[in-house]
C-alpha cells in the first residue's frame, strides 16, 4: 500500500506565498515523477507542476514563474512552493505520482487567496 499526504494549504491573502508538502509512504516510496494538480469544483483536475527523477521540471503557464516545484528523495517528499498568489489559485491541490504503473494521489489540500 502506498499513500500521499499533503500538507501546507491554508487561506491567504493575495500576493501571500504557501508551501504545499507531499510525503510519499508505504511499501514503495521510490518515485520517479511527481505531480501536483489542482481542481475547483464544478471543474475538471489540471495539472500545475511536475517533477522528474532528474530533476526536470514542468510548470503550467498559469504559474510559470511565481511557482516552484522540488524533491527530496532522503524524505520520499516534493514540494510546491507558491509565491505571489491570486484568487485565481484557489483550489484543492493534489499530488499524484505513479508506482509500479499504478497512479496514487494524496486526499488533497486546500488553498484559498482571499482579502
Amino acid at each position: 500500500q502506498v499513500q500521499l499526504v499533503e500538507s501546507g494549504g491554508g487561506l491567504v491573502q493575495p500576493g501571500g506565498s504557501l508551501r504545499l508538502s507531499c510525503t510519499v509512504s508505504g511499501s514503495v516510496t521510490n518515485f520517479d515523477m511527481l505531480e501536483w494538480y489542482r481542481q475547483v469544483p464544478g471543474k475538471q483536475r489540471r495539472l500545475v507542476a511536475r517533477v522528474n527523477s532528474n530533476d526536470n521540471t514542468y510548470y503550467a503557464d498559469s504559474v510559470k514563474g511565481r511557482f516552484t516545484i522540488s524533491r527530496d528523495d532522503a524524505k520520499n517528499a516534493a514540494y510546491l512552493q507558491l509565491n505571489s498568489l491570486k484568487p485565481e489559485d484557489t483550489a484543492v491541490y493534489y499530488c499524484h505520482t505513479m508506482l509500479l504503473g499504478t497512479d496514487y494521489w494524496g486526499q488533497g489540500t486546500a488553498v484559498i487567496v482571499s482579502s
